[in-house]
């Protein structure tokens, strides 16, 4: 269990001030398209602090800041990864290797997208939006 929420400060300097804008920009996207509730826990095996954004006991994703990264967990369940699938051509070799290497558990491929840099954020966003659809724009 995790004593304190972890500041931004802390998180940047965990990650690095480069790496802190690709976690930034993944949070906001996340703000911007999704109500969630935001959960802080420990990382354990996957880093340092874990940030789960989940909405009415579903997860939408969770990120993990260790030193000089971060990885994004998006599970995807048997009708995402039809959706994926669907759509994988347009993902690059990199993602769609992560994807076919992943292991399939019986509630789908636990996809962990490590992030050193700001390359593969819009694959990432593409990720959480297969996982759920964003809300309405008023």
């Amino acid at each position: 269990m995790l004593n304190a929420i972890p500041t931004d400060t802390e998180i940047e300097q965990l990650l690095s001030p480069k790496i802190y804008a690709a976690w930034e920009s993944i949070v906001d996207f996340i703000k911007q398209n999704y109500s969630m509730d935001i959960l802080w826990d420990i990382g354990r095996k996957a880093g340092k602090y874990e940030c789960k954004f989940r909405k009415g006991g579903k997860t939408l994703c969770a990120l993990y800041a260790r030193e000089n990264s971060f990885g994004v967990m998006v599970i995807l369940g048997k009708n995402e990864r039809e959706k994926f699938e669907e759509h994988k051509a347009s993902f690059s070799a990199k993602m769609q290797q992560l994807y076919d290497n992943t292991h399939q558990y019986h509630d789908g491929k636990w996809l962990m997208v490590d992030v050193t840099d700001a390359t593969n954020l819009t694959e990432i966003q593409q990720l959480i939006v297969i996982k759920k659809k964003p809300r309405s724009k008023p």
